[in-house]
């Protein structure tokens, strides 16, 4: 069971207050280890989970309207990037990143912007370490260490990427000293030993998938075995579960930012299943069976948004045939409608390159969206000509808004985090 145990902490005398600068007893909590655990579901959390994997897997099968899942699974992993612990703060829109990408891509079509591509590198190697995870045999801690140092690649924590702590850390309080801490996790001396208990547990292939995510992502955050990143690496883990298990191999829902923008509950349920061994088992399994509960609830909301995104897209994708009037079927026109969804900044060399076609043809299709007012040049370059489509990019920030925001509704309750602004009212 989870056990508290009792530390001394001796002050070096830096801080600029008392509180910050005071020695004294402090407790770790260590928690309960999950082949120790003790798992028996409530009915209505087994459906709970049904509900949950049965979203999941109609995202992952239903048609898109994006020509691919890369553009949705890419804008996911943004507002994920864009929302993790190091960059939380900074207001990064979609067209700042989407330039970025291009950039990096090699088209060099617009000024070198630092920050952007930092996200954009973020994204790139959550893709990568994930990927890369999935395709092992069995997951090990040097698999979890590797996704960390992908992941803190290129940032200003490149440093501490794929090395377990070796101090203790705490969440909360101050930065000298653990003493006001919100939480604390076990000592430094167990971290080695819990991740090789975590890593067991993502090899398992019996239990739920989505129980699987939801038990690893909350012993996860409860090791915090990394100084910093642990917030990317810990969604990470929720990737790498339902991907490797074969629930979502396109698409994992924006579960994460669902459980973070209801905060207090995740701040509770996280809370709630770092239970002690003087509970009762009674007590215990209700809490366990709440964090599930609630993480599934996350993942059915989480599918409704990117379905909600998904709606909006062949929304827009009627309203451009209309503009158009006609197209013809299979032509380059056609091809283009289908790519801007998921490539709302573009050049017509990376249409031409993505679809496949000649790019005469696609920069004739180019040209009559442009007439039509669909799509807008940037710049005045003349050559790597860059495009951008307005009604992509302001749905991609409505999409945002509204995953940041408690009820979902921008107009009903604001979001909690940095988001893109200049939206229209109530969205």
């Amino acid at each position: 069971m989870g056990t508290l145990h009792r530390e001394m902490w001796l002050s070096e005398g830096a801080g600029r207050s008392r509180k910050e600068r005071a020695s004294g007893a402090y407790e770790y909590f260590l928690p309960t280890k999950l082949e120790d655990m003790e798992i028996a579901l409530e009915p209505d959390v087994v459906g709970d989970i049904s509900r949950a994997e049965a979203a999941i897997s109609k995202l992952n099968s239903e048609p898109k309207a994006l020509h691919s899942t890369e553009g949705l699974a890419r804008l996911l992993l943004r507002a994920e990037a864009v929302s993790s612990s190091y960059i939380e703060g900074l207001s990064i829109g979609t067209r700042r990143l989407l330039k970025a990408e291009m950039n990096i891509q090699g088209n060099a079509a617009f000024k070198f912007d630092e920050a952007a591509a930092e996200v954009v590198g973020n994204i790139h190697a959550m893709e990568c370490a994930i990927e890369a995870a999935s395709a092992a045999e069995t997951i090990s801690v040097d698999t979890i260490l590797d996704i960390h140092k992908a992941l803190c690649e290129n940032t200003r924590i490149e440093g501490f990427g794929g090395k377990a702590r070796t101090v203790q850390n705490w969440v909360g309080g101050n930065s000298y000293n653990p003493l006001q801490a919100d939480y604390i996790p076990p000592a430094p001396e167990h971290v080695m030993e819990l991740l090789e208990d975590l890593a067991a547990y993502c090899n398992d292939q019996v239990v739920s998938p989505v129980v699987q995510a939801a038990l690893v992502h909350a012993q996860f955050e409860s090791i915090h075995p990394f100084i910093d990143g642990n917030g990317r690496a810990g969604r990470a883990l929720i990737h790498l579960i339902l991907k490797r298990r074969g629930l979502a191999p396109n698409l994992v829902p924006p579960i994460s930012l669902c459980m973070a923008t209801r905060a207090t509950d995740y701040v509770q349920g996280l809370g709630e299943f770092r239970y002690m061994d003087d509970e009762g088992a009674k007590q215990i399994r209700t809490h366990i069976n709440d964090w599930v509960s609630f993480f599934a609830g996350s993942c059915v909301k989480a599918c409704e948004e990117a379905q909600g995104f998904e709606d909006s897209a062949r929304a827009l994708q009627d309203s451009w045939r209309e503009k158009l009037g006609s197209v013809r079927r299979g032509s380059a026109l056609e091809v283009l409608l289908d790519e801007m969804v998921g490539m709302p900044i573009f050049s017509i060399g990376t249409a031409s390159e993505s679809s496949g076609r000649a790019f005469s043809a696609m920069s004739a299709a180019v040209e009559r969206c442009v007439e039509a007012g669909i799509v807008k040049p940037i710049g005045n370059q003349k050559r790597n000509r860059a495009f951008e489509v307005p009604d992509v990019i302001n749905e991609f920030n409505i999409f945002e808004r509204r995953l940041a925001s408690p009820s979902g509704d921008t107009e009903a309750a604001k979001p909690i985090r940095v988001v893109p602004e200049n939206l229209s009212k109530g969205r």
